[in-house]
């Protein structure tokens, strides 16, 4: 009998040390997602010509906050005449979000220019700024991208894929997305800066299918 004990024990030892190992392999094949925190800059044009699209891009943008992760952080530059900061913090902080842009974003028929040219650069300034502080740093151009006002406040095209070139040295995987604006402004985009992005890293999309940008988007941040 107690021969008899012992071999059973024996079995049950070689069992368990046997689910054992396949437990061990198993876990040890496993790839666990590895979760990287995004910083996205929002550049909105609140221009006197840009107001009629604007809510709906300022729908957009909420909308584009409310998937992303509450550790990521966002900040919201305004493009105008000039470009400026009105909202830093949580893309959670929906309350937050609406008092800043429904603040600064009012019409104003003195701010005809678009100074986008300044936005984008204030933009990448805080991505390099957000590298830094570990996160993954995306872009994100909400407006018309209509040259209005002052000749150096504008985007200089044949300036900016050499810029953004330099700043990959710095943050190879950031991403861009131009939204809202007509579709030859948006292949414009796609001529110049594709080539330095990427059809992964960068996303564009004018009214009618900006919705369906935003799955795009998420993968290129790495989600």
């Amino acid at each position: 009998m107690t021969n008899k004990r012992l071999i059973m024990l024996g079995l049950l030892i070689l069992v368990v040390a046997f689910i054992g190992k396949l437990l061990f392999i198993g876990m040890k094949n496993i790839k666990i997602d590895d979760f990287h925190k995004a910083a996205i800059i929002f550049v909105i044009d609140s221009s006197a010509s840009n107001q009629q699209m604007l809510p709906e891009e300022i729908k957009f943008a909420k909308s584009l906050c409310s998937i992303l992760d509450p550790e990521d952080e966002i900040k919201i530059l305004k493009v105008s005449e000039e470009s400026y900061l009105i909202y830093e913090g949580s893309p959670s902080d929906s309350k937050g979000i609406t008092k800043a842009v429904e603040a600064f974003t009012k019409y104003n028929p003195k701010d005809y220019g678009t100074a986008y040219g300044i936005g984008l650069k204030k933009a990448f300034e805080h991505c390099l700024t957000m590298k830094k502080e570990g996160y993954v740093p995306a872009v994100v151009v909400i407006g018309d991208l209509e040259n209005e006002g002052a000749l150096e406040k504008q985007i200089d095209w044949n300036n900016l894929p050499e810029n953004i070139n330099k700043i990959k040295e710095y943050i190879p995987e950031i991403s861009m997305m131009f939204v809202y604006a007509a579709p030859e402004k948006l292949d414009l985009v796609k001529t110049k800066l594709n080539p330095i992005l990427g059809e992964k890293k960068l996303i564009i999309a004018n009214e009618t299918n900006a919705d369906k940008a935003k799955r795009r988007f998420l993968e290129a941040i790495g989600r």
